[in-house]
């Protein structure tokens, strides 16, 4: 018996023109959590809610396998955490994130990614955003993806945008002992099919379904 078998959402795959995203193996993980002690944003700003990156490397590295290793063992068909690896050309760059509650029911996803400092500014964060957006909407049924970023990180709001996501209110957090206004992002599914341009292509979802909260095929449709 394949590891498949008994967890099938390590044989989902989504590809793109230049990248694949997947479960990471433990090498793959061991290499995204490299990436993430070399840096993931400029040390003079604070992207994330939770500032796992404002610690020593060796403490995001830690950080980087529990969190993968958390979501795995807490995956519940209500309540789930997809957190895939990022390949380009077989090396490691980054992560993105799909995430729901109750999505038989709310139809609702969102989603988080990084990559690594030197990955930035190729358009790979808009690339792997539509790859998971394509699973939610294409394979899943999604009728909603949310996601945010704080004002003054031009580059998430510039992927988002893109992608046909619209403003959809702000939060107020407090970032390194300072007020910083986060701005919400909506994006439905009728706005994804107007801005849908980077083909996708997706492996092995069929086995998967149940695992997302989908007893039968009819019910992406719904």
């Amino acid at each position: 018996m394949s590891l498949v078998s008994h967890w099938p959402l390590a044989g989902l795959r989504l590809t793109t023109r230049r990248l694949e995203l997947r479960l990471p193996d433990s090498d793959e993980l061991v290499e995204l959590a490299s990436l993430a002690a070399a840096g993931v944003h400029d040390p003079a700003v604070q992207p994330f809610t939770v500032a796992w990156t404002d610690v020593a490397p060796e403490q995001r590295t830690q950080s980087v396998l529990q969190y993968h290793w958390r979501c795995w063992a807490a995956w519940k068909p209500e309540d789930w955490d997809l957190n895939l690896v990022v390949l380009r050309d077989g090396v490691v760059v980054g992560t993105q994130g799909i995430s729901a509650r109750d999505f038989a029911v709310r139809r609702e996803v969102g989603t988080g990614s990084w990559l690594g400092r030197t990955y930035h500014g190729h358009g790979l964060g808009t690339e792997m955003r539509a790859a998971v957006l394509h699973l939610a909407f294409a394979g899943l049924g999604a009728q909603q993806a949310i996601s945010g970023a704080y004002v003054d990180n031009s580059a998430s709001l510039g992927v988002s945008r893109k992608l046909g996501y619209r403003d959809d209110g702000i939060e107020r957090h407090a970032v390194r002992g300072r007020p910083a206004v986060l701005q919400r992002l909506r994006l439905t599914a009728e706005q994804w099919q107007d801005r849908q341009r980077v083909p996708v292509a997706i492996e092995g979802l069929p086995d998967c379904l149940t695992w997302f909260g989908l007893s039968e095929q009819a019910d992406i449709q719904g």
